[in-house]
């Protein structure tokens, strides 16, 4: 069942590309939200009952909801920083509550605070290389710093447990938020530069993104109890 809706989802995507190649319009949100509804059904009817699942299964939500609002932001340009403010919000949300679920099922240790200072290393060097990046994030510095912090902390939460675990199921939530993080630098370039918002960086952008969220909620299929 997961490997059929994967691939109706990957399915789906294509023809979201497609529309959002050619403009912002209301089918690419539904499109988008069909690609993201798909996503989170893979995690929902791999019905894990690992301690870690219901925690995914909420963040691939928050996921969902910031698919949704961050397009709208293109299609009513006019609410673009309400939009952009509650992308940010919901999204970080999402990554809090993965770093959270991996800290239920596998406990906290003295060595967890290290991906922490790690994650916070790697959100102000994004604000650092702003310039370097021809980037302006302006008003957004504190949201762009707090959320690439919680971004971060997904990956060096997962990228220590896997390294310790050596587990299928973490090594796919490891690869997954590195696609989520790739994909995030790519989209910093759409919406804090210029001249980055071609075919080549929408198309790149979803594919690492979608990637990432796949990725993440088959996951739920490997975990154990």
């Amino acid at each position: 069942m997961s490997l059929v809706l994967l691939f109706i989802g990957m399915a789906i995507l294509v023809l979201y590309i497609n529309e959002k190649v050619r403009g912002y319009t209301m089918k690419g949100v539904f499109l988008k939200t069909a690609v993201s509804v798909v996503f989170v059904s893979i995690a929902v009817t791999a019905d894990s009952s690992a301690v870690i699942a219901p925690f995914l299964i909420m963040g691939l939500l928050f996921g969902l909801l910031g698919d949704i609002w961050l397009d709208l932001k293109y299609v009513f340009p006019s609410q673009d920083d309400v939009f952009t403010y509650a992308g940010f919000l919901v999204f970080g949300i999402g990554h809090v509550i993965y770093v959270a679920g991996l800290l239920t099922q596998y406990g906290v240790r003295i060595d967890t605070a290290g991906s922490f200072l790690l994650a916070a290393a790697a959100a102000g060097l994004v604000l650092i290389l702003e310039k370097p990046m021809k980037l302006s994030y302006g008003r957004m510095r504190l949201i762009v710093l707090i959320y690439g912090f919680c971004l971060f902390s997904t990956v060096s939460v997962s990228g220590l447990l896997w390294l310790e675990h050596r587990e299928p199921a973490l090594c796919l939530i490891f690869i997954g938020s590195v696609l989520f993080a790739v994909s995030d630098l790519i989209l910093s370039g759409t919406f804090f530069g210029t001249g980055k918002d071609r075919p080549v960086d929408i198309i790149s952008n979803y594919l690492f993104y979608y990637s990432g969220q796949f990725l993440i909620a088959y996951s739920l299929v490997l975990f154990k109890k």
